[in-house]
C-alpha cells in the first residue's frame, strides 16, 4: 500500500470519526479562528455546539427576569475585566491553564487550570478564577480567547446554580450516560489521556459498528485515543449500562460536575454572551 493511499485512508477515518460528533466546525472562512472541523469525543459536545442528548443534561429554562438581566450584565462586565489578560494564551499557561486533549482536534480548545476547577467542585465560585479559559487555535499558530467555561458540584440543585448563573440566561450542562472502554478510567478522562491503557482492538479494520477505515487505525488512535471507537466516549453510540457492559466497558452515569459556557467578549447581547455556540 502506497504512501498516498495510506495518506487518503487516514483522512477518510477522520471524517468518519468527526462525523459522530456533536461539534459542528466554524465558518472556514474565518480565517483567524483557525478552526479544525475534526472535533471529536468529550471535547465535541464541551466545545463550539451543545445540545440535549443521551449524553448531555440541561437544566432547564426559566422567564427572565430584570434581575436577571442585571447580574447577566455585571458578570460580563467582571469577566472582561478580570480575564482580558488571557488574550495572550502564553499568560494562561503561565498562571496554571493548560491545554486539554490538545491532541484532538477541537474547535474550541479547554485550557484547563487544575486548582481552580477544584475548588468550583468544592463550592468556591469565583468569576475571575473559572475553571477553564476556551480558546480557539488560530491559523497561523497560537489561540484566541473567546470565554470561559465555569464548573459547579454534580450534587448541585437548579437553584444552587441558578444563584451562580441565572438558569434564564443559559444552560448549565453535564455530561451523562457514559460508557468507558476496557482499561480506560474516569481518571483518564479527567486528565485527558485519551490514549491510556488503549486496547490494540480498537479502530483497526473497517467495521460497520465501528465507522474505521482499514489501515488508517494506527495514525487516529496516535491522536485521538480510545475516542476513535465510536462507541465510546461523550458521543458514543453507547448510552446505557447494560449495552455498555455488552461491550465490555465500563459505564458512567456522570463525569464531571456541572458545566457552563459564557463567552463575555462575543457581544454585549446577553444571548450571544451565554449562547450554547462559541461565537
Amino acid at each position: 500500500m502506497n504512501a498516498r493511499f495510506k495518506s487518503l485512508l487516514a483522512a477518510i477515518a477522520l471524517i468518519v470519526i468527526a462525523s459522530v460528533s456533536y461539534a459542528l466546525a466554524h465558518d472556514m472562512d474565518n480565517m483567524d479562528s483557525g478552526t479544525d472541523s475534526g472535533a471529536t469525543g468529550a471535547m465535541g459536545q464541551m466545545g463550539a455546539h451543545m445540545k440535549m442528548s443521551d449524553h448531555m443534561t440541561m437544566t432547564e429554562s426559566r422567564p427572565m427576569t430584570p434581575a436577571d438581566t442585571q447580574r447577566g450584565e455585571q458578570i460580563i462586565a467582571t469577566m472582561r475585566a478580570k480575564l482580558s489578560k488571557y488574550e495572550d494564551y502564553r499568560v494562561a499557561i503561565t498562571d496554571g491553564y493548560l491545554p486539554y486533549m490538545e491532541s484532538v482536534p477541537q474547535d474550541v480548545y479547554h485550557f484547563a487550570n487544575r486548582t481552580a476547577t477544584q475548588a468550583e467542585y468544592m463550592g468556591d465560585f469565583d468569576l475571575a478564577h473559572p475553571g477553564s479559559l476556551l480558546y480557539e487555535k488560530k491559523t497561523f499558530g497560537g489561540y484566541r480567547l473567546v470565554g470561559a467555561m465555569y464548573d459547579a458540584p454534580a450534587g448541585d440543585t437548579p437553584e444552587q446554580l441558578d444563584a451562580l448563573i441565572p438558569l434564564s440566561l443559559s444552560h448549565w450542562h453535564a455530561h451523562t450516560n457514559i460508557c468507558l472502554p476496557n482499561g480506560v478510567t474516569e481518571a483518564d478522562v479527567m486528565n485527558g489521556n485519551v490514549a491510556a491503557r488503549m486496547r490494540p482492538d480498537i479502530s483497526s479494520s473497517v467495521d460497520p459498528d465501528r465507522g474505521m477505515a482499514r489501515g488508517a487505525g494506527d495514525s487516529v488512535r496516535m491522536r485521538v485515543g480510545y475516542l476513535a471507537d465510536p462507541r465510546f466516549g461523550f458521543t458514543g453510540t453507547i448510552s446505557n449500562q447494560a449495552d455498555c457492559e455488552a461491550a465490555g466497558g465500563s459505564f458512567h452515569k456522570q463525569i464531571f460536575g456541572w458545566m457552563i459556557h459564557v463567552y463575555p467578549f462575543a457581544s454585549e447581547d446577553l444571548k450571544v454572551a451565554f449562547s450554547l455556540e462559541a461565537p
